[in-house]
């Protein structure tokens, strides 16, 4: 086979494993919200809870990333403690490490039954969660059918000229193998696909172990890098978790390089064959990393603390930072600069709303309050950006620039309404709970976890949509409106049904349950509202939903 049809092969066959992860961890996402949910909360209870709660959820989603980007919000909000945090991202890497541990059996024969099961259940069955289910079973059959196709690609590439040269050099290179092994998991944004191409290629006899070791301890270190480079543009207080597993990862991976160089490979993992042995030291590698490093939670969450310290006065100047007053009198320049600072308007309102779910189980008066601290900072953001927009208007601007400012404007609007339904309508019920001492039926918390996770994915999606102008995005966004009102319809019949039935936690917290659906719903309304401009613009969206008479 031609050496550039065999690179297309194994492109195409590294792009398949990638988006393949992807939809194992949205089908999850979708599917279980209410049950990682859960399992954070229970993880918040101690160092151990923590380690196994990181452990569990990574394993569900297939990615310590994605738990590093939901504990970041939460100490961000002050709910989450940064030692507790960290131990919880500890947990969530030997979870990581021990999806890959399971994939990398020899599974061949799984891929034609979750093909077909998955395929059958995402496509033809009716239920929300069977078909995200379904979605995941197909993201492992696909996971299985690239690591086939990568064995397949990497296979004569064992008599290609070119690579005795490379793997020996990066045998004989160590540093520039763990260097390597770091950039490209950063590059492809996951630990689980690079660790199981790595392995790939050893099975094949493409890297020696030699090469092979320091580049799984590469990957382990672009693994903490994908969290902290995903975190630099959040609070200085969310950057603290990616930035002490970074340090974690970084001085174990060199501590045990140099063990490598100084003592060798082990004679163990001689004895295994190249693709087994380097993913067993990669688990190894995350067990005594999780174990080594718990002692020093704290220690690490103080200097990361100290590292990411904000100076005196700098957190009024950074709230304006985004508006460019000296590009005003340039419309196109003055109007990005006005995107972005409502991009990061839009992240404060879904800073306040993500933790909404853990005040109605637990929250204290204090945790409330902070919460509700957010909305002050959300509605300077929707005053400074109207008054720079109104100023930018004051020039001289094309039509579509002028539509543009209109549209940025009602978005404004929007995400500061839907701030204010948090503060003082969500947080209120919350509070309200809290004082009463009162408890929801277990249905009812489900019924709200699932509504409040979907209305959380749909923000996110808003904010996509006001950045990239995605057409798909948007469509999708809109047809969420009718998905939230029939959740928000079953919801409120089942909750009637628990009335009728006597029990008593639905009883007491009737009132809360039923206004905190309706607050949700309209959250989402608002949300959905963003697309509808772009959607107007391109044809997508009708002027009136009216069925025309005569």
């Amino acid at each position: 086979m031609h050496f550039s049809l065999l690179l297309l092969h194994l492109a195409g066959a590294t792009l398949l494993l990638l988006y393949a992860v992807h939809m194992v961890r949205t089908g999850m996402e979708r599917a279980y919200a209410g049950l990682l949910r859960r399992l954070f909360g229970e993880a918040k209870g101690g160092i151990i809870r923590a380690v196994a709660g990181g452990a569990a959820m990574a394993v569900m989603l297939q990615s310590s990333t994605a738990v590093a980007m939901i504990a970041c919000g939460f100490v961000a909000s002050g709910l989450l403690a940064v030692p507790v945090g960290l131990a919880l991202l500890l947990g969530a890497d030997f979870g990581s490490a021990l999806v890959v541990r399971i994939l990398s059996f020899d599974l061949g024969w799984l891929v034609p039954v979750c093909l077909a099961v998955g395929g059958i259940m995402h496509l033809k069955l009716s239920g929300e969660r069977l078909r995200e289910t379904g979605r995941m079973v197909l993201g492992i059959g696909f996971i299985l059918l690239s690591l086939r196709f990568i064995g397949e690609a990497t296979g004569p590439l064992r008599h290609a000229a070119l690579l005795p040269a490379i793997s020996g050099y990066l045998a004989g290179d160590a540093m520039m193998a763990v260097l390597l092994g770091a950039l490209f998991t950063w590059l492809i944004h996951s630990s689980v696909a690079a660790i199981l191409m790595i392995s790939a290629f050893a099975a094949q006899g493409v890297i020696p172990l030699e090469a092979g070791v320091p580049l799984i301890l590469g990957a382990n270190i672009g693994s903490g890098l994908i969290a902290f480079w995903l975190s630099r543009s959040m609070d200085r207080a969310a950057q603290r978790l990616p930035l002490g597993n970074l340090l974690f990862r970084t001085v174990a991976a060199v501590i045990a390089l140099i063990a490598i160089e100084t003592f060798g490979v082990p004679a163990l993992m001689r004895g295994l064959d190249p693709a087994t042995a380097l993913v067993d030291f990669h688990l190894a590698f995350n067990a005594v990393l999780a174990l080594a490093c718990l002692p020093f939670v704290k220690p690490v969450a103080r200097l990361a603390t100290r590292i990411t310290q904000e100076p005196e006065g700098e957190t009024a100047r950074q709230r304006l930072s985004a508006l460019d007053r000296s590009v005003i009198a340039t419309p196109t320049l003055a109007l990005a600069s006005a995107t972005r600072e409502l991009l990061r308007m839009g992240e404060l309102v879904e800073q306040m709303f993500r933790p909404v779910m853990d005040m109605f189980r637990s929250g204290t008066s204090d945790q409330i309050a902070g919460l509700r601290g957010l909305d002050d900072e959300i509605n300077d953001t929707h005053t400074g950006i109207k008054l720079y927009i109104a100023e930018v208007n004051r020039g001289q601007l094309t039509a579509d620039e002028a539509r543009r400012g209109i549209e940025l404007t009602d978005v404004a609007i929007n995400f500061e309404y839907a701030g204010d339904i948090v503060a003082k309508n969500l947080l209120a019920l919350a509070s309200e709970r809290a004082e009463k001492a009162l408890q929801f039926s277990a249905e009812g918390l489900h019924e709200l976890d699932e509504l409040h996770a979907r209305v959380v994915e749909n923000m996110q999606l808003a904010l996509n949509v006001l950045i990239s102008n995605d057409v798909a995005s948007a469509r999708q966004l809109v047809a969420e409106k009718e998905h939230i009102r029939a959740m928000q319809r079953a919801s409120h019949e089942r909750h009637l049904s628990r009335l009728q039935s006597g029990k008593i936690e639905s009883i007491e917290t009737s009132d809360i349950h039923l206004e905190a659906v309706r607050a949700f719903k309209e959250i989402n309304s608002l949300l959905v509202a963003t697309a509808y401009p772009l959607l107007t613009r391109t044809g997508d969206l009708a002027s009136s939903r009216l069925v025309r008479v005569g």
